[in-house]
C-alpha cells in the first residue's frame, strides 16, 4: 500500500468515526451504527419497536441516537420471524379498517 492509500483510508476511517458523532441518524446513518438492515429497521418503525422522529412534516425517518443507544441496550435483538408476523398482521388491520 503507497502512502497516498494509507491516508485515504485513514480519512475514511476518521470519516466514519466522526459520522457517529452525529445526534441525529438518517437510515442510511442508522444502518451502519447498527449493523441491521433497512427492511428491519423499517419493520421495527412500523411496529413501533424502535425510537424514531415523529415529525408529520418530513416523510423520511429521523432516528435519536441517545434515544438508539439506550434502545440498543435493552432488548432490540427481535427475531425476523416474529418481525414478518408483526409486520403482517399490522398490514391486514390496516386493510381491514381501509387505511
Amino acid at each position: 500500500m503507497n502512502e497516498q492509500e494509507h491516508v485515504v483510508d485513514l480519512l475514511q476511517d476518521i470519516k466514519g468515526l466522526l459520522s457517529h458523532n452525529k445526534k441525529v441518524y438518517n437510515m442510511d446513518d442508522l444502518v451502519k451504527y447498527t449493523g441491521l438492515s433497512k427492511s428491519k429497521i423499517y419493520k421495527l418503525s412500523q411496529l413501533k419497536l424502535i425510537p424514531a422522529g415523529n415529525n408529520p412534516h418530513i416523510r423520511q425517518l429521523f432516528f435519536n441516537k441517545a434515544e438508539i443507544d439506550a434502545w440498543l441496550l435493552g432488548e432490540p435483538n427481535l427475531p425476523d420471524e416474529f418481525l414478518e408476523q408483526r409486520f403482517n398482521e399490522q398490514l391486514l388491520t390496516n386493510k381491514k379498517s381501509g387505511l
